[in-house]
């Protein structure tokens, strides 16, 4: 009876509604929702939701009804899609620096929340317990008490990760800080499952400083504090100016209106600067619950089938789908060069679930790159002419359930130097040499993949 009713409140939710979900995320609910209802029941009334509606799911599908003219002919493939994605388009960008390590990424961090003159809100997976959180903590602190307004914003799960923080210092100085979608509160029942995974920080609208780190230690390679924090982590992020930043500013809004149960806030539209020519700009690419359209998954598909030359990707996880991984396997297959670096080990369960798609590619000829310590940068780069650098890792939690923010950079010298930045890691690395399994290896593979949209 349990069975019979959690199938068909799956179907409401699924069809009546118009949900559409990824084909392994619906295999793995009906699955278990057949055999073990009593478990699979109540976790997909607290799990199962993918999407919502928000203003930005209006907006997309306003673009979709009605596409916009591209304003350049040499435009058309990529802004076609934006628009078709409901994504903004693209804009100018000023003083853009890639951080080679940790301590520069540190650096950056600090001069922009230093820099700050009227307001600063930051958007973190994970705050740290450790000497990073509470260095930025106490200039956070300073910062308040000298006037300037902060919104702090820290996903509710991730706030457990590294030790809980305790917030009170920061909100006595004045600091708004929120927890993103907590599973105590009753106002997210059954979205449990959205986290909110982006990295970013905005300084007066103007300044930007976001890419793959979390706010603690390890995200800016502590190597002298290993043993105490854990072993650090090789991670890639920018900063910028520029129009960008008050993109990000617009989607900071919509993330922390859900998550404080208000409206929007109604900043009044400014004049939005773009590039003499579409391929010197960068583009704003969130994805998640609050879209319509998986934006960062199809740009990584289209991506796929329309590289001429290289696809370089750098991720920590790599448990793709299907259909990313055969578009994948076909452009290796029409001449073109894959590199793909990932850290020799990530986590155990994601260590198993990506075994046969690594296979798989390196069957076709791809290059698979294995980095000797914890790899945490997220990058895809398609020829000369699409960098997407954030906080995506490729596989589907990232991709189909989190908040996720990347951007799209298309100037072509902006693009080289990411590769360099990837280059210089996979040069330090060792090549993937595929094993054929043993029996035992391919269940347990199979099992893990069952469950790899939740990875």
């Amino acid at each position: 009876m349990i069975a019979l009713l959690g199938l068909f409140l799956y179907a409401i939710d699924s069809h009546t509604r118009r949900k559409r979900r990824h084909p392994s995320a619906s295999i793995a609910w009906f699955v278990s929702l057949l055999l073990l209802p009593y478990v699979a029941f109540p976790l997909y009334l607290f799990f199962g939701r993918r999407k919502i509606d928000t203003p930005f799911g209006v907006e997309n599908r306003i673009n979709i009804a009605f596409p916009k003219k591209p304003s350049f002919p040499t435009e058309a493939v990529d802004e076609k899609l934006a628009m078709a994605l409901g994504l903004g388009r693209a804009v100018d960008i000023q003083n853009l620096t890639i951080h080679q390590n940790g301590p520069q990424a540190l650096q950056a961090l600090e001069a922009c929340i230093a820099g700050a003159k009227e307001t600063l809100d930051i958007c973190t997976f994970i705050f740290g317990h450790d000497v990073n959180g509470y260095q930025i903590s106490r200039l956070l602190m300073e910062r308040a008490k000298q006037g300037l307004k902060i919104r702090l914003l820290v996903d509710s799960l991730g706030f457990f990760y590294e030790g809980i923080v305790s917030f009170k210092g920061l909100r006595d100085a004045g600091v708004e800080v929120v927890l993103f979608a907590s599973p105590l509160s009753s106002a997210f029942f059954g979205k449990t499952n959205m986290r909110i995974h982006r990295k970013f920080v905005i300084a007066d609208s103007i300044h930007l400083w976001s890419g793959g780190r979390n706010l603690a230690v390890k995200y800016f390679e502590a190597q002298k504090n290993k043993n105490k924090y854990g072993k650090p982590r090789v991670d890639l992020s920018f900063d910028l100016f520029g129009d960008l930043a008050y993109q990000a500013q617009r989607v900071f809004e919509t993330d922390w209106a859900f998550a404080t149960l208000q409206s929007p806030s109604k900043e009044r539209e400014r004049k939005i600067h773009r590039p003499q020519s579409p391929a010197l700009g960068a583009r704003l690419v969130p994805s998640g619950p609050d879209r319509v359209e998986d934006t960062i998954y199809t740009m990584l598909v289209s991506g796929c089938y329309t590289a001429q030359s290289r696809i370089l990707i750098v991720t920590p996880y790599f448990v793709p789908d299907n259909s990313l991984l055969t578009a994948l396997e076909l452009a290796a297959q029409r001449g073109v060069t894959i590199d793909l670096l990932i850290p020799v080990k990530s986590n155990l369960l994601v260590d198993i679930a990506r075994r046969l798609a690594l296979r798989d590619l390196a069957k076709v000829g791809a290059n698979i790159w294995l980095f000797p310590a914890m790899m945490h940068a997220k990058a895809f780069i398609f020829d000369e002419s699409l960098a997407l650098v954030g906080s995506a890792n490729l596989d589907e939690r990232s991709l189909f359930l989190n908040y996720e923010l990347m951007v799209a950079f298309y100037d072509a010298s902006v693009i080289n130097d990411f590769v360099s930045w990837i280059d210089h890691q996979r040069h330090i690395s060792s090549a993937f040499i595929p094993k054929q399994p043993n029996m035992v290896r391919e269940i347990s593979e199979d099992v893990v993949r069952w469950i790899a949209f939740q990875l």
